[in-house]
């Protein structure tokens, strides 16, 4: 896979897409499935940005009802039902309790209404109607909630995607196979702008400094929050995003720390947040403040870490967290239209809108806004945009029915039954592998058996296998380290951020992918130093102890259990 444009080339496309996020891939997958030409640039890796700080939940839209947004709570319900049928390894039914309080600015009784209007909607394309739970089987049920003015609650079940980052990739494969080509670690430098047309972009590679050029007949701005910075200097336009800055936390499980996910009203600010399980761990989230700071370097702030910590507290007394029970965090923004004079960031449009500038500037068109769950009706709506553009005849799209390819079997639960029979790993590393590929993981056990020494475990904790490692880079466009543990084989976001397990990984591309020991050192660095906007606690502990992490490259050869 090439990563940049040669310099002195020239691609000629239909359509150029700035941004390799999970709206950007979804384009190119739909584009290139209706047969255009794509190509899609990112500075960095797929996903790397807003997509891998979500709260990983595929949401039907409940909380847009209470804005009248009929159109989007529609968008996401079908969305959330075409995902259960297109990626059944990475999205599954998600039951959160939904607890009622004296003094919440949402009363049990408009909660339960909104509930009934959701199931409604929603007919036929849920996984279970919304119940009322009284108190009384609350506190049989969920005995360390807090009872101190709970009024009832109600369990409603939404949908999770425990590894977003893997339907990135998955994303990413299909357009790939499609024909659209990804070139990662590309940054655009400009726009080509001839007259009233843009004609495409300029790129330089990230890593080498080769600069090359895109023409293309449609260029589509998908760069999310950073959408205005692609146009600043290029072209006249006002203000686009808006958006609004999100923060997690993810702790170890904690004093009464509950089995389903507990959606409530924050005391501070009437904010909806959550307490969820998330891999064995619990995510806190989200915070929803306006931020006009620098985009490429968005942490999670001591007060918000703060305030998440604090409304846990509340609603577990027995809890007890504090900032040193924080594993890491994770912060985001959200890629919202620019709205002036908004005094409740909640009640800023989640919709997406597809803005042409023409006929100003013909050829270019801006994705403004979208979400995690509409990632696929935003392509297709920019897709339908790009045509009109092009003066070519609607072409129907296909990826209502497509499954990403960790989904191409007739009978997922069938293949699932076969392959934990089959499989030499034990049950838990089995089902990892389903849960991360799909039918996918087969390619991981065919890997580990054409080589003893790919079945090496290299992180002890999530029992991935060295393998993994290879198919990263060899079949799933990782360039870095940080790439294969952050956003493909996932060991990054363990307990440690796979400090312990880097130096390892790393050795597996030395002796697997041609890398050389001082390339090794180097993405180990480099990968430490992307970790820093997590804040983990490791790191901190590590830097305390002054020691190191994950020890020498090259020290861990042979270290791990075999499959």
């Amino acid at each position: 896979m090439s990563h940049h444009v040669p310099s002195g080339e020239n691609h000629v496309v239909d359509l150029a897409v700035i941004g390799a996020g999970i709206n950007g891939l979804a384009i190119a997958r739909d584009a290139a499935a209706r047969g255009l030409r794509v190509i899609v640039v990112d500075r960095a890796d797929v996903g790397s940005g807003t997509s891998s700080t979500s709260s990983r939940l595929i949401h039907g839209g409940l909380k847009y009802l209470e804005r009248y947004d009929f159109a989007l709570v529609h968008e996401s319900i079908r969305e959330r039902h075409l995902l259960f049928r297109t990626a059944p390894h990475l999205v599954r039914d998600y039951p959160m309790l939904i607890p009622f309080y004296k003094g919440n600015t949402r009363p049990g009784t408009l909660i339960r209404l909104g509930l009934l209007a959701f199931d409604l909607l929603a007919l036929g394309r849920g996984r279970g109607l919304s119940r009322t739970v009284p108190v009384r089987t609350v506190a049989r049920r969920w005995p360390t909630l807090s009872r101190d003015g709970l009024r009832g609650a109600a369990l409603f079940h939404d949908a999770q995607v425990p590894w977003a980052e893997r339907l990135c990739v998955e994303l990413f494969l299909d357009a790939r196979r499609l024909g659209a080509r990804v070139l990662t670690y590309t940054s655009v430098t400009g726009l080509v702008v001839e007259g009233d047309r843009v004609a495409g972009l300029r790129t330089e590679d990230v890593r080498t400094g080769a600069r090359g050029e895109i023409r293309a007949a449609v260029t589509v701005n998908a760069a999310g929050p950073w959408i205005d910075r692609i146009l600043d200097g290029q072209i006249e336009s006002r203000r686009l995003n808006g958006g609004t800055k999100g923060s997690h936390v993810v702790l170890d499980p904690f004093p009464g720390a509950p089995d389903t996910c507990i959606f409530f009203e924050a005391a501070a600010d009437g904010r909806p947040i959550f307490v969820f399980p998330w891999q064995g761990r619990y995510v806190l989230g989200s915070t929803d403040l306006t931020y006009e700071g620098d985009l490429d370097e968005v942490v999670a702030s001591d007060t918000e870490i703060e305030y998440l910590l604090a409304e846990t507290n509340r609603i577990f007394p027995g809890a007890g967290l504090t900032p040193s029970d924080v594993l890491w965090s994770v912060a985001g923004i959200r890629p919202l239209p620019y709205t002036s004079g908004v005094s409740d960031n909640a009640k800023i449009s989640r919709g997406h809108t597809v803005l042409d500038h023409g006929p100003a500037y013909r050829g270019l068109l801006t994705v403004i806004g979208g979400k995690l769950t509409t990632h696929r009706a935003l392509a297709e709506d920019v897709t339908d945009a790009a045509l009109r553009v092009l003066g070519r005849r609607p072409r129907p799209c296909v990826t209502r029915e497509r499954p990403l390819p960790g989904a191409e079997t007739s009978a997922w639960p069938e293949f699932v039954r076969d392959f934990l029979r089959d499989s030499p790993l034990d049950r838990a590393s089995s089902r990892r592998l389903l849960q991360l590929y799909g039918v996918r993981a087969r390619r991981v056990l065919e890997i580990a058996a054409g080589d003893p020494s790919l079945a090496e475990v290299v992180d002890k904790e999530t029992g991935a296998l060295a393998a993994e490692v290879v198919m990263a880079v060899r079949e799933e466009g990782a360039v870095t380290l940080a790439d294969v543990m952050l956003r493909r084989i996932l060991v990054g976001l363990n307990g440690d951020m796979g400090l312990n397990s880097a130096a390892t990984c790393a050795d597996v591309a030395v002796r697997h992918l041609g890398w050389d020991e001082d390339r090794a050192r180097s993405e180990v660095a480099a990968y430490e130093r992307e970790l820093r906007r997590h804040r983990p606690r490791a790191l901190a502990e590590a830097a305390g102890a002054g020691g190191s992490t994950g020890g020498g490259v090259g020290g861990s050869r042979g270290s791990g259990r075999t499959a």
